[in-house]
């Protein structure tokens, strides 16, 4: 199934570990359609502006799914209103400068980024389907101590 020109249901619900550990990653019709948001509104507008494909690390995780990770069953993942993503050979920093300009996001992370390696890292974005509920809300994520840390941040 199509969610937008360049983006399939297949590559926003594959999971290695949902493979593995047996677990039922098929999102349901509302996951489906807050799918087709993402993509139509945050995925398709990336892929148009810089020309390369997006290389999709984690999209729709089922509530069992992101329990088994360490996640939250209550994760925007587990709505399908979110993916991690990246384009190789583009600065990971850059291109979450640019949605924060030009998408109408929810929650923008710049997961892991060191600030030294360009590939560093990966962006974490999400939408919702209702306009103007968007919280634009931009964080950087960090290990301190061997915990994950989230900061605010200005891109």
């Amino acid at each position: 199934m199509n969610l937008s020109n360049n983006f399939t249901l297949a590559e926003l619900v594959k999971s290695q570990t949902a493979v593995r550990k047996n677990i039922n990653n098929e999102p349901g019709t509302a996951e489906i359609n807050n799918l087709i948001h993402l993509a139509e509104s945050i995925l398709q507008p990336v892929r148009e502006h810089f020309g390369k494909p997006v290389m999709i690390s984690s999209g729709y995780r089922s509530p069992e799914l992101c329990e088994a990770i360490g996640s939250s069953a209550k994760s925007q993942h587990a709505k399908g209103e979110a993916a991690d993503f990246e384009i190789p050979g583009v600065d990971n920093k850059e291109l979450a400068a640019w949605i924060t300009k030009n998408c109408d996001f929810d929650q923008l992370i710049l997961e892991f980024y060191d600030g030294v390696d360009p590939n560093s890292g990966w962006v974490h974005c999400s939408s919702k389907k209702e306009l103007g509920t968007g919280r634009k809300q931009i964080l950087q994520a960090k290990k301190i101590e061997g915990r994950t840390a989230y900061e605010p941040i200005i891109l």
